[in-house]
């Protein structure tokens, strides 16, 4: 399984518009995700916080499972 990444709720912009929100010539340069309801916003955040704290705990189990290799699954 690979590395999971979250953009959600996150600005996704790039080099020039962060410049140009820098220098702050026309207002507001980032648009954001957005969802049909708040409760679609609120569903697709905690899905995407839960798969984060998935990713970390199985990580932290396989930095134990190499440290204390009597913990290794048979």
């Amino acid at each position: 399984m690979g590395t999971l990444t979250t953009t959600f709720l996150t600005a996704d912009a790039g080099f020039l518009t962060g410049m140009a929100s820098a220098v702050g010539l026309s207002g507001n340069f980032y648009e954001f995700n957005a969802s049909a309801t708040p409760a679609e916003a609120d569903t697709r955040a905690i899905q995407s916080d839960w798969s984060m704290i998935g990713q970390d705990l199985s990580e932290a189990m396989g930095h134990v499972a190499q440290e204390e290799p009597c913990l290794k699954k048979a």
